[in-house]
């Protein structure tokens, strides 16, 4: 018996087939870390009875987004009360659990408390599951849920916890280990779990050995690999720069400077613009990837001393960045200049919240949700202009994911369907009375 399964399966609909040519959602911000799809007819309208193909619940509050592979959706998940961090997989076509696997982890592991273990995302390259539990470990498994190898990195140690997911890179499985006592980047092999190469913070993004103690310093990015030419490049935001390695081997090829202390969005790239957004109000740049040393004077191209609240991450399109606030406001940047075009609050039935998700763009829709479990349907335009608000009212930090001409959302409380007709004939609440009943 699968010790990690638990009954979570409420009355749903019955089996769809899905096509083998689905779109796949393998990484936190999709195939190419951008937070784009190429699917232009997903839904624009739903509410909790409306447009609604599924929903499950959930065993307990969590940030993550999930993945899409073919017909499984995957999910990481802690049980906090059973000292357990695990990976969960769906069958997209009604949201049945297919099997719950995972690790205990009993020793004391700090995060905040708006920020549940297990946030990073998990990643696959449709033969396996790469998921990072923290102090727990990276772990991999097969499809089946059988764990291939689990590799441990040692304790991490923030009281923020972490937030950075795993990225694929051919061979390698990349991940940002940190922020706190320890922080560092490593590539594993994929295949067994190996330490192919490992690099620490740069020494010149610390100001003293005790900074990295300090709460307003660190990074929590998810790198980013673009290309440059013929050359691959594994972006990573530092405190203080930004920098560019070799992805294969782990070597630096070019770093610029002046960036902020605080690191929560991960690498934009468009335009061969590359933008960093700092956190806490800390400084924003602009650059053009360079070839090797330090381009800040030869590369960088605008520098913002303060910045808004940007946790999220956004999306560049043709020469404009739209991107999310903590404090629900969407806004529009000119790449180029570090020029604010427009900036315009989103507020939905579910009352004034923050947003701590990322953008998502189909075609030329943005989707943004909040904490209050609305989400914002925009233009990707120099000119606002907003489609729609849909509410759900149930609160969630994790980011909108696209397959197949649906949407897939995880709040705190569920795991729902969107799917551009009505599928569902019941009210999602009346299931929930109905489950509690039996």
């Amino acid at each position: 018996m699968n010790p990690f399964s638990f009954s979570l399966v409420p009355l749903l609909l019955a089996v769809w087939t899905i096509p083998a040519t689905a779109e796949n959602w393998p990484a936190w911000r999709g195939p190419e870390g951008d937070g784009r799809t190429t699917e232009k007819d997903l839904p624009i309208h739903w509410s909790r009875t409306e447009n609604v193909r599924w929903w499950v619940p959930l065993p307990e509050r969590g940030n993550s987004t999930p993945i899409v592979w073919n017909n499984r959706i995957l999910l990481t998940q802690a049980i906090e009360r059973e000292n357990l961090r695990t990976l969960m997989c769906f069958d997209r076509s009604d949201g049945r659990l297919l099997w719950q696997e995972g690790v205990t982890y009993r020793e004391k592991d700090p995060t905040h408390s708006t920020n549940p273990h297990c946030s990073p995302s998990p990643v696959t390259d449709g033969e396996r599951i790469i998921a990072w539990f923290g102090s727990a470990g990276v772990v991999c498994y097969d499809y089946e849920g059988k764990q291939l190898w689990r590799r441990d990195l040692g304790k991490h140690d923030h009281i923020w916890g972490i937030g950075s997911s795993p990225v694929l890179e051919g061979n390698l499985c990349i991940l940002n280990f940190g922020p706190g006592n320890r922080e560092f980047l490593i590539a594993l092999d994929k295949r067994t779990g190996e330490t192919v190469w490992k690099t620490d913070v740069p020494e010149d993004s610390m100001d003293s050995p005790e900074d990295r103690s300090r709460l307003l310093r660190g990074s929590w990015v998810t790198p980013l690999v673009i290309r440059v030419g013929d050359q691959s490049q594994l972006i990573m935001f530092w405190p203080k720069q930004v920098v560019a390695y070799d992805p294969l081997t782990g070597k630096r090829i070019w770093s610029c400077q002046g960036f902020a202390d605080l690191a929560y969005t991960s690498p934009l790239f468009g335009n061969n613009v590359l933008v960093a957004l700092g956190g806490y109000n800390g400084p924003s740049l602009a650059m053009r990837p360079g070839r090797s040393g330090d381009i800040t004077q030869t590369h960088r191209i605008w520098r913002k001393h303060r910045s808004d609240l940007f946790l999220g991450t956004g999306v560049i399109v043709d020469g404009h960045l739209y991107v999310n606030d903590m404090y629900s406001n969407a806004h529009c940047i000119d790449v180029f200049t570090g020029r604010e075009i427009w900036k315009k609050p989103l507020r939905g039935k579910g009352g004034f919240k923050e947003s701590w998700s990322s953008l998502m763009l189909s075609g030329d829709n943005l989707y943004m949700p909040n904490q209050a479990g609305d989400t914002f349907v925009f233009k990707a335009s120099p000119e606002f202009q907003l489609v729609a608000s849909n509410s759900l009212f149930e609160e969630t930090n994790s980011s909108p994911v696209p397959s197949n001409g649906e949407l897939f959302l995880r709040t705190f409380d569920s795991l729902w369907c969107i799917s551009g007709s009505e599928k569902a004939g019941q009210d999602p609440d009346s299931r929930w009375k109905q489950n509690a009943r039996e």
